[in-house]
């Protein structure tokens, strides 16, 4: 078969599931690009390139597995984020473009904080490695970054991510700030960590299904541990230091709130590129100079 029939098949089999179009259009140019390793413009400018039976077959049967509800990322066993192939596995969250904002803003505040020395960065909940790799590969060696998850087979995954990117960051188990050092060492932190409630209904549908819950559910309607890393970067920030969290479409107000209350100023919330609440950030200034 020509690739443009090839896509066009692919496309309205999986536009029953995704009840989108352009969702469906997307993933099924990437499968096939993918399968074919020809890009997704050649694929546009060649439709008559003609794929051949083995091909054709994989194509189907990686349609048929997404028919299923199984993640793309998942049965590729990938996902691209700030331009870079990640390895994703059913231990870790799937990056998204949403995420993507957390990393803008962070390097904005790098500017904001004009430091001439080593950046030191902290990413609680780092999962695929993807916020940490991501401003490390803009930072360079401007940027000590230490990255921390739970789950020991998450580690494995971003430990993997890291070594093929070759982009070296420190990567640690510990249950948030359990194994860090309480020495205000910190320029920012930056956190993705699970906010959704436990009743939300969005936890029924779409590849959410397929992620690991405790990096997406938590107590308080999403709030327990977004409260946790705001009540607990005093220790580790340093004076005028950063704090970001990515949250819920409709928790940025909350947590401004729990911001404010924990001392921070310059407290704001980001929108993400679907124009929703995305990225609360505040700056920590202590009474009295802290020393490291």
């Amino acid at each position: 078969m020509q690739a443009s029939e090839v896509y066009g098949e692919a496309m309205r089999q999986l536009n029953e599931m995704l009840q989108d179009r352009e969702s469906s259009s997307i993933e099924a140019y990437f499968i096939v690009s993918e399968v074919l390793q020809k890009n997704k413009s050649f694929i546009l400018t060649y439709p008559e390139y003609e794929v051949s039976d083995d091909l054709y077959q994989k194509i189907r049967d990686i349609v048929t597995e997404r028919l299923t509800g199984r993640p793309l990322a998942h049965i590729l066993g990938k996902r691209e984020f700030w331009s870079m192939e990640l390895k994703v596995n059913e231990h870790t969250l799937i990056p998204r473009p949403d995420t993507e904002t957390l990393v803008e803003q962070a390097l904005v505040c790098v500017d904001r904080l004009q430091v001439s020395s080593t950046l030191r960065i902290l990413d609680l909940g780092t999962g695929t490695g993807a916020v940490a790799l991501a401003l490390k590969s803009e930072l360079k060696e401007r940027a000590m970054i230490d990255a921390v998850d739970y789950s020991e087979e998450a580690l494995k995954v971003a430990a993997y991510n890291s070594e093929k990117l070759n982009l070296p960051i420190n990567l640690i188990n510990s249950d948030w700030y359990d194994n860090i050092k309480a020495r205000h060492q910190y320029h920012i932190i930056v956190s993705n960590p699970p906010y959704i409630a436990g009743n939300d209904p969005h936890l029924t549908k779409g590849d959410v299904r397929f992620e690991p819950k405790t990096a997406l559910v938590a107590p308080m309607q999403g709030l327990y541990d977004l409260l946790n890393i705001v009540r607990g970067a005093e220790k580790y920030l340093a004076n005028g230091g950063f704090l970001l969290l990515e949250h819920g479409y409709n928790q940025g107000g909350e947590v401004r709130n729990l911001m404010r209350d924990a001392n921070f100023t310059q407290v704001e919330t980001v929108k993400d590129l679907g124009y929703n609440d995305r990225v609360t950030l505040g700056c920590l200034k202590y009474k009295e100079s802290v020393k490291s």
